[in-house]
């Protein structure tokens, strides 16, 4: 063999997902930086299909290794991850990679772990690009844990690369459309009637607000479902809308973390378990609505929710540390073995806060015609409304605590000042002030740390 050859390279490794209906998604690849062959491929997965449509294993191999190139030099914190997008117009696809640092065979390497889209598809990712990202850095945590023990680190990608897969061929075929007909949802029906109490919609709007416009709607109907699922998404932004997703008719999806709002079909049996984990990994609190008893039910506020996740987060990732074998904790279990937190599997609690922001609105919003652009207009007026609240609530805060500068310790103040003196009203205005600016509801509520109870005692003292 000539010296000028380089080492022949062993095969990839390789898995075929199936994936119902069409995937936008071509790949995903896990690479490693080898010191002799420089970027490496250890595994591809690949959806199952008309390979005319996919990359060749060739073209997926290049792809994966243009993302480590240049990596070498890394100098990065320990844990940290990266996030690289890249646009390769002249092969025509669009790369997501996270660069991460992890032990393999002994030896430190520096890791990407990358999905690969075509460049048409650019658009449609965008907006669930932070969802994905999020997902994939907290698989990537369990995976160094892994790494880090000898054990197979494919295994534990695989876990979260797959639902990826599943959820971006699910949001390409029944995501909630940017632009909303108000003649599809329950706000435009001449009278509400028994298919929709107005105490039942009132509550579910209002939590809904509440919990950052992020709900699950479950029901045995999937008209019904959907009707409510496109109600809702009216109060939410048009890319909030994007990360929204329908039920599915005569089946059910699973729960996927970080949607804005997605309905859920139960089944024959008449129920639908969420997943705890899941559910708590959401990046806000979610609302549980139930079209088929007309229940709702929410999650703690935004700090109690962080709060617990966090906890639950470390929890998880010592278990796994602890582990003497691969086979003792799989990596999708569910982890209650943490002395110091066990976490309430009972997350969803009755909503207990009243208001009259989201009352006055249904009040108001029926006595329109039906049928007409006035509604949809009154409904903008509304979301301006709300908007405008947050924006003065959170300069009041930085006015009262010079930027941060100083603890906040006039709520009693704040709530006379800008007329949220009934609970629910200030919870939906907290609730939008937060997607505005992250980490309000800790701010504000600060430390030691209030649980849900301990909050509600402080707020009605005031």
């Amino acid at each position: 063999m000539s010296s000028g050859c380089p080492p022949q390279s062993p095969a990839v490794a390789k898995s075929e997902v199936a994936v119902e209906g069409e995937s936008p998604l071509l790949a995903a690849t896990f690479a490693y930086w080898d010191n002799i062959l420089g970027p490496r491929v250890r595994h591809i997965w690949a959806p199952k299909g008309d390979q005319s449509m996919f990359l060749s294993d060739g073209e997926v191999t290049f792809l994966a290794n243009h993302t480590l190139n240049g990596e070498i030099l890394r100098s990065a914190e320990c844990g940290a991850v990266d996030v690289k997008f890249f646009v390769l117009a002249e092969k025509g696809v669009i790369i997501v990679s996270l660069i991460f640092d992890g032990e393999l065979k002994g030896d430190k390497n520096t890791c990407a772990l990358s999905i690969i889209l075509p460049q048409t598809e650019l658009a449609f990712y965008l907006p669930l690009h932070t969802i994905c990202v999020e997902r994939l850095k907290h698989v990537i945590r369990k995976g160094r844990i892994w790494m880090q023990k000898g054990y197979n680190i494919i295994s534990v990608l695989s876990l979260e690369i797959v639902p990826i897969m599943e959820l971006l061929a699910s949001m390409k075929t029944h995501s909630v459309p940017e632009d909303i007909d108000i003649r599809d949802t329950v706000l435009n029906d001449d009278d509400i009637g028994d298919s929709c109490h107005e105490d039942f919609l009132h509550k579910a709007i209002s939590s809904h607000l509440q919990t950052c416009g992020c709900s699950i709607v479950v029901g045995s109907n999937s008209e019904k479902v959907n009707k409510i699922v496109r109600t809702l998404c009216l109060f939410l932004t048009s890319v909030e809308r994007k990360c929204s997703r329908l039920c599915k008719v005569d089946s059910s999806f699973k729960y996927d973390t970080g949607l804005f709002v997605q309905g859920l079909l139960k089944d024959s049996t008449g129920s639908f378990v969420l997943p705890f984990r899941q559910v708590l990994y959401s990046p806000y609190p979610t609302t549980h609505i139930d079209v088929d008893i007309n229940t709702v039910k929410q999650m703690p506020p935004c700090h109690e929710h962080t709060y617990n996740q966090r906890r639950y987060m470390r929890s998880e990732l010592s278990t796994l540390w602890k582990t003497d074998s691969e086979e003792d904790i799989p990596p999708d279990t569910v982890i209650h073995t943490d002395e110091t937190f066990t976490p309430d599997l009972n997350i969803f609690q009755d909503v207990t806060h009243n208001d009259t922001l989201v009352k006055s609105f249904i009040d108001e919003v029926f006595m329109l015609k039906p049928g007409l652009s006035l509604r949809s207009t009154y409904l903008s007026q509304f979301l301006l409304l709300l908007h405008r609240k947050a924006l003065t609530l959170l300069k009041y805060i930085e006015d009262e605590t010079q930027k941060g500068q100083k603890p906040f310790r006039s709520l009693r103040n704040l709530k006379t000042d800008l007329d949220l003196t009934v609970e629910g009203d200030l919870n939906i205005i907290m609730a939008f002030a937060e997607k505005l600016r992250a980490g309000l509801h800790s701010f504000v509520f600060g430390k030691p740390f209030y649980t849900s109870m301990q909050e509600r005692d402080v707020l009605m003292s005031f």
